[in-house]
């Protein structure tokens, strides 16, 4: 079987579960693991974030005028995806910013010989990543790997909310995944706060309606939130956070401590606790949080150890650094 991934999550699910090897092509994003970089590039972004000042503005105002303008943000290297021939070619369909959109695939993949199976994976909440491991395993033939390996995703999180006090209501988080405007976190991005002991008061879960209560971490009903959502400065202050964690959609580590210093020069910065109290945590936002794959299980353990000052369980080498 030869696979064509256009979405870093699945392509990192793919890996997880021991399928690297029918990997054939990748999107520009998928990095990660490091044995897949060498694979043909398939698709190229028409946005660049250049640093420095005003740059997240910048981007968020390139990304507007495409939308507006009804233009794609990504573009596909059709005759290279042509020669591939793939059997399978895993794509998403939740968010048009992120990564090529699921209706140019599937045009696309309409005019193939043979024609390829199209697999978006769409998750919105944590369990939904889970599922979509299990989908991608079952549509390559490893459907039972792929069982196996969620079970000890799902067993890890279990272990780390043993560190969590249920009793205990917990410090009020606020996460940007955007820095200009400011961008608060959603879908899987509230409930690993929430499920590692913080508030994400500005864009709380909500209770899945006839969801029981199986379907969430034991003892609890699944809940879920919106997707993200653009807060004014004035908002944020008022959130009063005692943790900010900034992990900009789509950038490094060095690109994200570089937004957060043009952030930490607003009127506003020092009026937040967080940043009062030291606890403004700049994360890898390209590698960590926005990629909706195995490594949210990582991302978790971050703010599990953060959150409840268990620093040993922190993952070793996890992209992040303390604001100061």
């Amino acid at each position: 079987m030869r696979v064509v991934s256009l979405l870093p999550s699945a392509t990192e699910m793919l890996c997880h579960i021991g399928g690297g090897d029918l990997l054939v092509g990748r999107s520009h994003e998928c990095d990660y693991p490091a044995e897949i970089t060498h694979l043909p590039v398939l698709s190229t972004a028409a946005t660049h974030f250049a640093g420095g000042a005003g740059a997240s503005a910048e981007v968020d105002k390139q990304v507007r005028a495409l939308m507006e303008a009804q233009q794609p943000l990504y573009g596909l290297k059709t005759d290279v995806l042509r020669g591939l021939r793939p059997d399978v070619i895993l794509t998403q369909d939740l968010c048009r910013v992120c990564s090529v959109d699921v209706q140019t695939v599937q045009r696309l993949a309409a005019t193939l010989d043979p024609v390829p199976r199209v697999v978006s994976c769409n998750a919105e909440t944590v369990e939904g990543v889970l599922d979509d491991v299990v989908t991608v395993g079952r549509t390559v033939g490893l459907e039972e790997r792929a069982v196996e390996a969620v079970t000890m995703l799902r067993e890890r999180m279990y272990r780390l909310s043993d560190y969590v006090n249920a009793f205990d209501e917990g410090p009020r988080v606020a996460f940007l995944e955007w820095t200009d405007p400011l961008f608060v976190g959603g879908h899987w991005i509230p409930q690993l706060i929430e499920r590692a002991g913080g508030r994400h008061l500005l864009n709380e879960t909500v209770p899945v309606r006839h969801a029981g209560a199986g379907a969430g971490p034991i003892g609890t009903t699944l809940r879920k939130a919106g997707k993200s959502v653009t807060v004014p400065p004035e908002v944020l202050v008022a959130s009063k956070p005692e943790y900010l964690v900034i992990a900009p959609c789509g950038l490094s580590l060095h690109q994200a401590m570089e937004a957060t210093a043009e952030l930490a020069r607003a009127a506003w910065w020092n009026e937040l606790p967080a940043v009062r109290a030291g606890n403004v945590l700049v994360v890898d936002g390209n590698q960590m949080f926005a990629r909706p794959g195995p490594r949210l299980v990582d991302a978790f353990a971050f703010l599990v150890g953060v959150l409840n000052q268990r620093p040993e369980l922190v993952p070793e080498g996890f992209p992040w650094l303390r604001w100061r």
